[in-house]
């Protein structure tokens, strides 16, 4: 079974993710959603409302699965039998820091890293850009699904109140 990782923090899951996912689901058997908990870092939302905003919205492909994993991506790679990873490239910028990664992952375990460039309409979109442009009332309904954007209306309402 030829399956793939996925990784990321997706807080939020934008549509540039979603199409990385999606065109990652016709290429492998299985694609693994894997969503980083970073102890270190607070996001805006909890690792526990990610991986339900994912499932929800990856729910038409029958071949993606989300879990999320702590640690080396590598290790998590191992317990879920997965031997390649599939980052999506925005800009040059990119690739300098994951080219690295890469390295360095197929150096500690021989997973392969795919490099996927991002569909042009999704190049400038990040998650931490979605997030400021939701903080400041923008429309961010272009660039994440509905449930996401609801969710930072909601999210983003409750903290301006707090």
């Amino acid at each position: 079974m030829r399956r793939a990782v996925c990784p990321g923090s997706f807080d939020p899951v934008t549509n540039g993710h979603l199409d990385i996912i999606g065109r990652a689901s016709r290429l492998f058997d299985e694609v693994i959603v894997g969503v980083l908990i970073n102890q270190s870092k607070s996001g805006l939302f909890t690792v526990d409302e990610r991986l339900a905003m994912l499932r929800e919205v990856t729910a038409s492909y029958d071949n993606v699965r989300v879990a999320s994993f702590q640690g080396l991506l590598v290790d998590f790679c191992r317990e879920q039998q997965a031997s390649v990873l599939v980052k999506g490239l925005r800009a040059v910028s990119d690739f300098d820091y994951e080219l690295q990664m890469a390295q360095m992952n197929i150096g500690l375990a021989g997973v392969e890293t795919l490099f996927m460039p991002t569909n042009p309409l999704y190049s400038f979109l990040s998650s931490s850009l979605v997030k400021d442009v939701a903080k400041w009332g923008g429309d961010v309904s272009p660039h994440v699904p509905d449930l996401v954007r609801e969710q930072l209306r909601t999210r983003l309402t409750a903290q301006r109140r707090s």
